[in-house]
């Protein structure tokens, strides 16, 4: 069966449902579970099925067993409630609260602390609660109230001028070790902006000698915490906020010193407490080109969940249809495969983040914050190319882009060329390429300055025009992997690795922030 629909008109998130149909499913193919939705998992907590961290008995003497029971039951009845666009969400936000009970679970109920096992209890009875008021809270208006999620409660009160205050009180428990206990304890004042959004910075912490001596006391030491942005918005029956911190970790907000849990989709916690005519806000759900009552995978749901990754979702989909008709064939080809290759890195970019394997220890943990921004960035750049595509581009000076690597050329008057590229492999933060690249222009053609030293002289740097696009390196793919492993760096062309390639097909992009400031 061939693929008669054009790719032009292929959503970006939605490709990945036709490519089983049209070309053998590369990208369902290099799935596994950890790219999966979350709301695709089972239902219901097992800490007590066999070989789980509890026993059967352990369960039964502590009341898990019922607990969980009634977690069940409690959740059933929620997402009941739930509109549709919505159910995969709770489930998720359910799904998240099993990963932060399971890590819990490998401590808290054998700990010799009575204070360990009783909190353990609370946060599963908490959590039957908290499901409660979310049922009771679908079909609320406006912004003011308490909304929960598997990590705490937003409580949002009006303010003056039309701006709103906002409480965080968040307490994500992993176990009992300090480090696996992120909390934040902090307020806000958000106003609208120029787009929809509420947006504002987290107050920075008095410090207590400052308290102590009243509001107008000032202490030679005391510095309050560094300033975090933070902005909010309705997402249908959602209250999303997103927290942009630079320091995860800093010792001046002791009462907020973790942001991460902080980003995520809030559910309203019981019914209105005000008219909703004194609280008029916009609660439109952000439609992109995927299905959001039914994702795929994790990436799926997390741009079903925030509007701007939403609409950013639309944008690359009108960007890809209008880029499309300019290119000549060949271009349009490798930009296809390209693209394909792009939906397929998106889909592995959320879960590689929100589990980064460099937290090692705490990898456990959900660093919902860095894996938001992570994807958001990957679809700025993405817009950057597709935007900014400069197909009518001459020689080789500029910026190149593909999905999986970037150089920037420089081409002087006299025909001197430097390159400084990069390569980049999805989820393995200790691997990838970096190189730089130095010739001439002779007749037209680029001439390495190593004089083809490197892999004796077999495989020198190279760079070539092929109609729209750029390739580096040709022939280093077959090199690369029979070089061993040695550092000898006449004989390696990316640093820190003597066996990736620095081979590419690159695209040209017209300057951009999102391009400078690259990760």
């Amino acid at each position: 069966m061939s693929c008669s629909r054009p790719l032009a008109a292929l959503s970006l998130s939605f490709a990945l449902a036709l490519l089983p149909v049209c070309m053998g499913s590369p990208a369902r193919a290099a799935a596994d579970n950890s790219d999966l939705a979350f709301s695709s998992a089972a239902w219901r907590i097992d800490l007590c099925a066999p070989a789980s961290v509890m026993t059967a008995d352990d369960c039964k003497q502590s009341g898990t067993d019922k607990l969980l029971a009634e977690l069940d039951r409690a959740l059933q009845a929620a997402v009941a409630y739930a509109p549709s666009n919505i159910k995969p969400l709770l489930k998720r936000d359910q799904a998240w609260f099993d990963e932060m009970i399971t890590a819990a679970a490998e401590q808290m109920p054998d700990s010799e602390q009575p204070a360990d096992r009783e909190a353990f209890a609370k946060m599963l009875r908490d959590r039957v609660t908290v499901l409660g008021q979310i049922q009771s809270g679908f079909g609320r208006a406006g912004l003011v109230g308490t909304w929960q999620d598997a990590f705490g409660s937003v409580t949002v009160t009006a303010a003056d001028n039309g701006a709103y205050r906002v409480a965080i009180a968040t307490d994500a428990i992993y176990g009992t070790e300090v480090q696996r206990r992120w909390t934040c304890q902090a307020t806000a004042l958000v106003r609208r902006g120029s787009d929809d959004w509420l947006s504002g910075e987290i107050a920075p912490e008095i410090p207590p000698e400052q308290a102590a001596g009243g509001k107008d006391y000032k202490s030679p030491d005391a510095k309050p915490g560094p300033l975090v942005a933070i902005k909010l918005r309705r997402q249908g029956e959602t209250m999303r906020i997103v927290v942009d911190e630079n320091d995860s970790r800093t010792d001046t907000r002791p009462h907020c010193s973790h942001v991460q849990p902080v980003t995520a989709n809030y559910f309203a916690s019981g019914p209105a407490d005000t008219p909703a005519a004194t609280d008029r806000i916009d609660t439109s759900f952000v439609v992109p080109t995927s299905d959001c009552t039914k994702p795929y995978s994790a990436t799926d749901e997390e741009i079903c969940a925030d509007p701007e990754l939403a609409d950013n979702d639309q944008r690359l989909n009108r960007d890809w249809k209008a880029l499309l008709p300019r290119l000549d064939d060949a271009t349009r080809r490798a930009l296809s495969d390209d693209q394909r290759l792009w939906v397929r890195a998106q889909m592995h970019e959320y879960p590689d983040e929100l589990h980064p394997a460099m937290a090692k220890i705490n990898s456990v943990m959900h660093y919902a914050g860095e894996a938001r921004n992570a994807l958001l960035r990957l679809q700025r750049g993405r817009m950057a190319l597709l935007e900014g595509f400069d197909e009518n581009r001459k020689g080789f000076g500029g910026i190149w882009l593909s999905y999986t690597a970037m150089v920037k050329v420089t081409q002087d008057e006299k025909g001197s060329v430097s390159a400084e590229g990069f390569k980049w492999f999805q989820g393995m933060w200790k691997e990838g390429c970096e190189y730089a690249i130095a010739g001439q222009i002779k007749g037209g053609a680029f001439r390495a300055d190593d004089k083809g030293q490197n892999d004796k002289g077999k495989n020198p740097d190279t760079l070539e025009r092929d109609h729209a696009m750029l390739i580096v390196n040709r022939l280093d793919d077959v090199f690369a992997g029979k070089r061993p492993p040695s550092d000898d760096e006449d004989n390696q062309k990316c640093k820190r690795s003597p066996s990736a390639s620095s081979t590419a097909r690159l695209f040209p992009a017209r300057p951009s922030p999102d391009l400078d400031n690259y990760p």
